[in-house]
């Protein structure tokens, strides 16, 4: 299953200075990943895309959106994307979201 991980550079991390966490999770290493740069897909790549909407309310999550039109939480950060938005805090009651439902067809107009 592709993440917005797959192409982010890997950093393996034995410092000392997470030991502690390494032992709690019982592993060698700790893996960190890089920062990924996602692309802003032009307005042509967001008509090939088909969408649908949702109005933003009261105890929305965006993972749960993700859950529901994905079938995995994990991909609450593409509707965050695709709409503007950092964190589900930015989004104000009202706003309309833009939900891509191919998952796969965003992911690749995001270049992930």
């Amino acid at each position: 299953m592709p993440t917005r991980y797959n192409k982010a550079r890997k950093l393996m991390n034995n410092s000392e200075y997470y030991a502690p966490l390494r032992k709690s999770r019982d592993k060698k290493v700790i893996v960190h990943h890089g920062t990924m740069k996602i692309k802003n897909p032009t307005v042509q790549e967001r008509r090939g895309v088909k969408m649908t909407t949702r109005i933003w309310k009261y105890g929305d999550r965006l993972y749960n959106l993700s859950h529901k039109f994905y079938g995995d939480p994990r991909y609450w950060w593409v509707i965050a994307w695709w709409n503007g938005y950092g964190v589900e805090a930015d989004i104000k009651n009202g706003a309309t979201l833009y939900i891509p439902l191919n998952i796969e067809d965003v992911l690749n107009v995001l270049g992930v």
